[in-house]
């Protein structure tokens, strides 16, 4: 029972719900959901297999999962809307609104190099804890006040951990609000979305238990550069921890989401269809395009791969192959991905709990992208 694939897909798309299939027959996927829309229309939305190791829990339409870094996506998203609503100037220094932020050389760090990995602040100086990641106050100070690892703006450098915190941090400052709870009342409510920025402990039986990647994975690598290490081991990353209520609780915005596929399509499709879904406007179309400026492109110093972000994105050219020049992407640690296509309409979105040991998406995810594009293609 827990193989068969569960939900709704266009026969259109009949060749990405046998491939979504597959992956849970061979074992690929022990528990996942994929989904789609176009013109904010779901054309796929599925799921199938198990929310936990044993299989004891069947994975159903509601279960959620930890999606790492693409949680990402939807913190970039509440910082286009707040720029589209004028309230935030992406080319502005971030001391505009966070004066703290000035310290030990930063005074012309802007906020769009924090939305694309250049401000050289890719993890803590300080050594810190995991416990510290749930102190918003200490872990923004400490970012604020220590130097960049290098020159900011000249190269981009994964801020896999600290990315949420410095963005998360402009918009408390502009809105008084965390930026979870403006994700919360700004997006995903009214879009009726079921992702979370900080999960209420009512919604804790919904998580599905993530399973941890092999050993000897992207990030374990022997040969890591030292910012490479600095971010996979201050704190290191213990998959056992999004388990937990603090976790759970907390808002890291740029790993802690709690969120499935269809909820990260459904999101999306604000970007995806030129920032209205269901007639309700969230941002203009010129409010979504700028996600697709390309802000700083190169090696990774921190991911070691080619990268080409936008604001908040990554762009077409990076490590993600596209069949446009105007799709928007990130995925996170151990598979997640969230895909947006401005040219189709489309928005995609996969989550899972087996890990595999990849930062930023890997082969199940992207060869499902692969089958809407091939069908949308034809």
């Amino acid at each position: 029972m827990g193989m068969e694939v569960q939900g709704t897909c266009d026969p259109r798309f009949e060749g990405v719900r046998q491939a979504f299939a597959g992956n849970l027959e061979n074992g690929l996927d022990v528990g996942a959901s994929f989904a789609a829309t176009v013109n904010g229309e779901f054309v796929v939305d599925i799921w199938g297999g198990f929310a936990d190791p044993a299989k004891t829990r069947p994975w159903e339409k509601d279960t959620l999962v930890n999606v790492y870094s693409t949680t990402k996506t939807m913190t970039a998203l509440t910082a286009l809307l707040l720029a589209d609503r004028g309230e935030l100037d992406f080319h502005a220094p971030v001391a505009k609104y966070w004066p703290e932020f000035a310290a030990n050389g930063k005074a012309a760090v802007t906020v769009a190099q924090l939305m694309a990995h250049s401000s050289g602040l890719s993890g803590w100086k300080e050594p810190i804890s995991k416990a510290d990641l749930y102190d918003w106050d200490k872990v923004t100070t400490l970012l604020a006040a220590q130097a960049p690892f290098w020159e900011p703006g000249t190269a981009p450098g994964y801020h896999a951990l600290t990315q949420g915190y410095l963005v998360g941090e402009v918009v408390r400052r502009i809105t008084g609000r965390s930026l979870g709870t403006v994700f919360r009342e700004e997006i995903a409510e009214p879009l009726g979305a079921d992702f979370h920025i900080g999960l209420p402990a009512s919604e804790d039986d919904r998580v599905a238990e993530l399973i941890p990647p092999p050993r000897g994975g992207a990030i374990e690598d022997g040969a890591m550069s030292e910012l490479t290490a600095n971010m996979a081991t201050n704190p290191g990353i213990d998959v056992r921890e999004t388990r937990t209520r603090a976790w759970r609780a907390a808002e890291i915005p740029a790993a802690g989401g709690q969120g499935n596929a269809r909820s990260i399509a459904r999101v999306h499709s604000i970007l995806a269809n030129g920032g209205e879904v269901d007639g309700r406007r969230y941002l203009s179309e010129a409010g979504c395009r700028r996600a697709l400026e390309l802000q700083v492109e190169g090696h990774d110093r921190v991911l070691n791969t080619p990268a080409r972000f936008g604001l908040g994105f990554g762009l077409a050219g990076g490590v993600l192959p596209t069949p446009n020049a105007s799709v928007l992407y990130w995925g996170g640690y151990g598979g997640s991905l969230a895909v947006i296509d401005m040219e189709n309409r489309a928005a995609f979105g996969y989550a899972m709990n087996r890990m595999e040991s990849t930062t930023t998406g890997d082969v199940r995810a992207v060869g499902l992208v692969m089958g809407m594009w091939g069908a949308l293609a034809g």
